[in-house]
């Protein structure tokens, strides 16, 4: 039986928006087999492409002993967030995976959570100030919101990345294009 996971309050559901799944490969970093293995996105000069344990990543190991990364920290220094939050997102908590490159949103001076694709019911009930917030971040206008989530399903070709902010509670979405 495998252990509990680690807990990451920057995605805190990672089997949910399948950054971990359920494994029995040895995690490189620790030499066990916990469960659970790592299927994100980690930026290294090594291969280490579902090769990770959610343990390693969550106390730092695998950042330390692999030079590995899980997110783009630059989104987050642009926005002004504190250096411990970026180090935390970037080097301990699972990232995910887009079409581009992931751009980790912020809200009220931190890291958002990150809850994976949005389900057609989020787009449709997305509140004032979470489009307004969209329209703005991606320069768009209302033909542009239309655009991107009209016919929108999770995992085509626009993809919107739910995120919610930890302190307000703002909904805010990430968005790609295939």
């Amino acid at each position: 039986m495998s252990e509990p996971l680690p807990y990451f309050r920057y995605h805190p559901d990672p089997i949910g928006t399948g950054a971990i799944v359920a494994s029995d490969m040895v995690c490189i970093c620790c030499d066990r087999a916990r469960g659970f293995i790592y299927v994100g996105p980690v930026y290294s000069t090594k291969d280490l492409d579902e090769s990770l344990c959610p343990w390693c990543i969550a106390d730092g190991s695998a950042a330390t002993k692999l030079d590995a990364s899980f997110a783009d920290s630059y989104p987050l220094h642009r926005a002004g967030i504190p250096k411990e939050v970026i180090e935390e997102v970037n080097l301990r908590t699972p990232g995910y995976v887009s079409w581009q490159q992931e751009h980790w949103l912020s809200h009220c001076n931190d890291a958002c959570e990150f809850h994976g694709d949005a389900t057609v019911a989020d787009v449709g009930t997305a509140s004032p100030a979470t489009k307004q917030t969209w329209l703005e971040v991606y320069e768009q206008d209302e033909a542009g919101w239309k655009s991107a989530t009209e016919g929108y399903r999770p995992g085509g070709d626009s993809a919107l990345y739910k995120f919610i902010c930890r302190h307000c509670g703002q909904v805010l979405f990430g968005w790609d294009l295939c």
